[in-house]
């Protein structure tokens, strides 16, 4: 059974839907989650954040090669081994705009708030909430078959949103995530974050109020 309890050094952690597999690893010294996404019907693949240890994700990549790799945002963390991944398999680059100047690896493909992300069968929605860095975003898939599944990043996190230097910026993540996740996704969603393991919206949904008035 998949919990996502994933940790450095460990195996990855390989979930089966209907239409879309995905393998969960943690790499680097921020624990940091890569998030391989396989289509079912086609084989073909993307990566979420190609944080760090390029030959740990390119073993998991395998030999069926990489479609592209999806930053969910700017800070280095998350795009460590980006270079080195693209290098070796070609993949397209795709990266929030309003991120596209803090990552060192030429961006393919800029990604708009509400915009799709197209690989194979699956069409992933970018979800844009800023606040954590300017273009901070998360992906979501809205699985035919069964609950949803949202890639988060460093937006939402089992226990709060990400770290924001500012009560604006906080006040931004957290209205765009209460607007764009809570609001509208029901408590089945499955939460997979950029660190850490995994969550449910409903999980977190009776902490709200609590964040608020923590502001973090």
């Amino acid at each position: 059974m998949y919990n996502g309890n994933t940790q450095v050094n460990g195996p990855a952690h390989v979930r089966e839907l209907p239409n879309l597999f995905i393998s969960k690893i943690t790499v680097g010294p921020y624990n940091n989650n890569s998030y391989l996404l396989r289509c079912a019907k086609t084989g073909t693949e993307v990566l979420i954040d190609a944080a760090a240890e390029p030959d740990r994700l390119l073993t998991l990549v395998g030999p069926g090669g990489l479609m592209g790799v999806l930053t969910t945002h700017g800070h280095h963390d998350h795009w460590g081994a980006l270079a080195q991944v693209v290098s070796a398999t070609g993949a397209k680059t795709f990266a929030p705009v309003a991120d596209m100047d803090a990552i060192e690896v030429p961006t393919d493909q800029g990604l708009e708030p509400n915009s799709l992300v197209t690989f194979g069968d699956i069409s992933l929605k970018v979800l844009s909430t800023g606040g954590h860095t300017p273009g901070a975003s998360m992906f979501f898939y809205d699985d035919p078959y069964g609950h949803g599944h949202l890639f988060s990043g460093d937006c939402l996190f089992p226990g709060g949103v990400g770290k924001t230097s500012t009560p604006e910026d906080f006040e931004t993540l957290f209205g765009n995530v209460k607007l764009q996740v809570f609001d509208v996704l029901p408590d089945t969603t499955w939460v997979y974050p950029g660190h850490g393991h995994d969550t449910t919206v409903g999980t977190e949904r009776p902490r709200l109020a609590e964040w608020l008035e923590r502001k973090w």
